[in-house]
């Protein structure tokens, strides 16, 4: 075997090996007696010192170290000869050997527990503490900056928790230091701005970005909104991950008041520049278009949107009414000149699309705040007597003729100019499609001249409910598009919906004949749910049509999902037809019991899609199908004549029990509803007061005195009125006197936290309290613990509806589980 090839193993064994690792160790060690004289030093002394461990043996500690080492080191001797460990860390060693040391001194203990002598062991960390010492001199540099800085400054730990930050941050958000890290992130971020926030954040502690800068809002100590200016970088740790962010604040909120006062005037300029009579056209120094009011838009031909950038001489053509020829355009020399430049007479504007306008003009230059010219304006009007004719004709291809509204072709115009401008602006738009809900029923049962009569008003009422810069358009029969130039998103857009649906209900044209007339809205917002005009028409359109789907008389803004939904709604149609030919409806019944004495006297009918057993769709995934197809009509002739019958026979077996059935709106409002039901009862040998109809406070409201009245005629005929749903509705206290209703059910959303929530507890005791008052019946519906029943007792309810006392059944299951004989 070669050298090379074979373990060292030094002589003598393990006592050899103990020897050659304590000699050769990169560290110094000793053993020092009692009387401080050394007994062993190992050879690392003769290359880190050069000092013979030979020579040391035998002398004293004293006689060996200067006096410079043992004023720092000889006091944890000391106290390791006393019998307690030590350590010391610092400089050692005079002359050229100093060098910074880690020592440790450790007493060695006889048998008795008395101290015979003392290890020590002493490393070179000179390398290390000479790095410890820069990075400290770096921190301090740098908290020095960070202190001082003249912007705010913060640490942010991952989690949004602020570790440390400066004077001038404090200074800027009104908090002492202290208070300030006792906050997060969020605790003090405007909460319009904490989804982008946390986007970004979520991206830089993800790895997908280093840095950020965002523009924000903070709150302030004293409440009010500070706009700042964030840069944002990330510090990691040595294995990459996240450490703690670093953010630099400026406060912006002057530069966003000047930007704000700007944009006003910007928009007072646009306000005026549309509202005049006269036509503007501005370019740049180069003639470019920089904008049109809707006059100069008319006259050209040419759309905001299709002229900006484009030269002078391109929209805006000039030619002498004598001679044809092309006259020089007056705004090249009103910018060459710094001069106001008229237009000489019998100038002609020739339009994009071939006629002819005679005007009159004058063009200026445009200075900017110096004096320096930046551009110029050319202010014109028609001076003919065909610009009337001219314009009408124009305003008859872009206006509906029924309500003068602009049509669908000039909606897209505008639309698409909007969607420039808010995007030069980093502004919001919103698309409004309204449909008024069952205008067919009224133009079927009212006649056409009622249904003409109807839209006029009702394009009045958006045309006087919204601003001067916002469209309104008539696209189809029913069917309005409002067009929002500038919306403070989906807030801004659903307060304006609520305000026209309101003051819609409260207007006398919101009647007619009786009939409470109602409307559905989708909307989409820009850019949040769409970047062009096609798109912005389309996903308010699928909005809408959700609407509708679920009842109508709302509104809803649109959502990526939607999209999917057309497609699931035309199969759930194709295979409702098919279930209603082939009878895969069925009846489960849910028990009503006393709240006092838990007896069961009556059932809530629930309509489930079943085949052999299995739920095709739940209800709420089809109903809204029916109810939007017009098969919701069948379908409730189907539920009523087999509640009925069910009901009959109960009754015929000697167990009598109520049996509620939910009406839905277009049943309820179908010509032939009161003949069904009365032909239901008849074939099923039911007496009518074992039959309860359920209808919503919406259903109620929305046909007036026509649903009063048809309400009374099913009173008569024996059938009690229930108000489902009652508190989630707008219906007023005073109707529930007005309308022949019998009893109230409390939404579940009411009894579901009536045992914790006192506010909750408190509506729904006064719901019960106004009823009782009013002789009607309570019943509470969604009950599942014994809590929430006794408070229902307590309080008064008459009916206890929910899973505590039974979920629903098959009708076999109902009658022999939950009412035996």
């Amino acid at each position: 075997m070669r050298q090379t090839d074979r373990e060292f193993v030094p002589a003598g064994g393990a006592t050899q090996w103990a020897a050659h690792v304590v000699q050769g160790a990169p560290a110094l060690i000793t053993y020092i007696d009692a009387q401080r004289r050394f007994r062993f030093v190992n050879a690392t002394h003769q290359q880190w010192l050069n000092a013979d461990p030979a020579q040391m043996v035998g002398r004293t500690v004293d006689e060996v170290l200067d006096p410079w080492s043992m004023q720092r080191a000889g006091s944890c001797l000391t106290q390791a000869l006393a019998g307690q460990a030590s350590v010391y860390e610092g400089e050692l060693f005079s002359g050229a050997a100093r060098c910074y040391v880690h020592g440790n001194f450790q007493p060695d203990l006889d048998e008795d527990g008395q101290v015979r002598g003392v290890f020590t062991v002493f490393i070179d960390i000179t390398e290390r503490h000479a790095l410890e010492t820069q990075l400290r001199e770096s921190e301090q540099r740098f908290f020095g900056a960070f202190q001082h800085a003249s912007i705010g400054m913060a640490l942010v730990a991952p989690g949004g928790h602020l570790l440390r930050v400066n004077d001038a941050l404090c200074q800027m958000l009104g908090y002492s230091e202290d208070e300030l890290l006792s906050k997060t992130i969020i605790d003090i971020t405007h909460t319009d701005d904490l989804a982008a926030s946390r986007l970004l954040a979520g991206e830089l502690l993800e790895g997908k970005r280093e840095n950020y800068q965002l523009e924000k809002r903070y709150f302030h100590r004293d409440g009010h909104t500070v706009h700042v200016q964030l840069s944002v970088s990330l510090v990691r740790t040595w294995d990459g991950s996240p450490y703690h962010v670093v953010a630099q604040i400026q406060d912006i909120s002057q530069r966003k008041a000047y930007e704000e006062a700007l944009f006003r005037e910007r928009e007072l300029a646009e306000v005026t520049l549309r509202s005049i009579g006269d036509a503007v056209i501005t370019t740049d120094l180069q003639h470019r278009v920089t904008s049109l009011n809707p006059i100069a838009e008319a006259m050209t031909g040419w759309t905001h949107a299709e002229a900006i950038g484009k030269p002078m001489s391109e929209v805006f053509k000039l030619i002498d009414s004598r001679t044809r020829e092309t006259l020089h355009n007056p705004l090249l020399d009103a910018i060459a000149r710094d001069a106001i430049v008229e237009l000489k007479d019998g100038a002609v504007l020739l339009h994009r699309n071939g006629f002819e306008t005679p005007i009159e003009d004058s063009a200026a230059s445009i200075h900017d705040h110096a004096g320096s010219v930046i551009g110029g304006v050319l202010v014109f009007h028609d001076v003919s007597e065909t610009r009337a004719l001219a314009l009408k004709m124009a305003h008859l291809a872009q206006h509906d003729t029924l309500t003068g509204l602009p049509n669908r072709s000039l909606l897209q115009s505008r639309l698409e100019q909007v969607l420039a401008a808010a995007k030069r602006r980093n502004d919001q738009a919103a698309l409004l499609h309204i449909d008024i809900d069952h205008f067919k029923q009224i133009n079927d049962t009212l006649g056409h001249t009622a249904g003409d009569t109807l839209l006029r008003a009702f394009a009045a009422h958006l045309r006087n409910s919204l601003r001067n810069e916002d469209t309104v358009s008539r696209v189809g029969g029913d069917e309005f598009v409002v067009l929002l130039s500038h919306v403070d998103g989906r807030i801004g857009a659903s307060q304006l919906c609520e305000k026209l649906m309101r003051e819609w209900q409260a207007s006398n044209a919101g009647k007619l004949a009786e009939l409470t007339l109602n409307f559905s809205v989708g909307i989409s917002v820009f850019p949040d749910d769409a970047h062009d005009a096609e798109s912005m028409l389309r996903n308010a359109d699928v909005a809408m049509y959700e609407v509708k789907m679920q009842g109508g008389n709302s509104y809803r803004f649109f959502t990526p999902s939607m999209s999917e939904r057309p497609a699931a709604r035309l199969r759930i149609e194709q295979e409702l037809r098919k279930a209603l030919r082939h009878g895969d409806f069925r009846l489960h019944y849910q028990p009503k019991v006393d709240a006092h004495s838990g007896a069961i006297v009556g059932a809530e009918a629930l309509l489930r899609w079943q085949v052999d057993g299995h739920e095709v769709y739940a209800p709420d995934e089809f109903i809204p199908v029916a109810e939007e197809t017009g098969l919701i009509v069948p379908l409730g002739e189907w539920v009523m004549r087999e509640a009925c019958r069910q009901a009959g026979e109960w009754h015929r077996q000697g167990r009598p029990i109520v049996v509620a059935m939910n009406v839905s709106a277009p049943q309820f409002q179908h010509p032939d509803f009161h003949a069904v039901l009365q032909a239901s009862l008849k074939d099923a040998k039911v007496p009518p007061s074992l039959i309860e109809l359920e209808l919503t406070e919406r259903m109620v409201m929305s046909a007036g005195d026509q649903s009063r009245g048809l309400m009374q005629r099913i009173k008569d005929v024996g059938v009690s009125l229930a108000l489902d749903d009652f508190g989630t509705g707008y219906c007023s206290l005073s109707y529930l006197k007005y309308f022949p209703i019998d009893a109230l059910k409390i939404d579940r959303t009411f009894v579901r936290d009536i045992a914790t929530d006192a506010d909750n507890a408190a509506i729904t005791d006064a719901i019960i309290a106004m009823a009782r008052g009013l002789g009607k019946t309570v019943v509470a519906e969604g009950v599942e613990t014994h809590e929430q029943a006794d408070h229902l007792r307590r309080a008064g309810c008459s009916l206890l509806q929910g899973y505590l006392f039974g979920s629903a059944q098959t009708a076999e299951d109902f009658g022999r589980d939950l009412l035996p004989a």
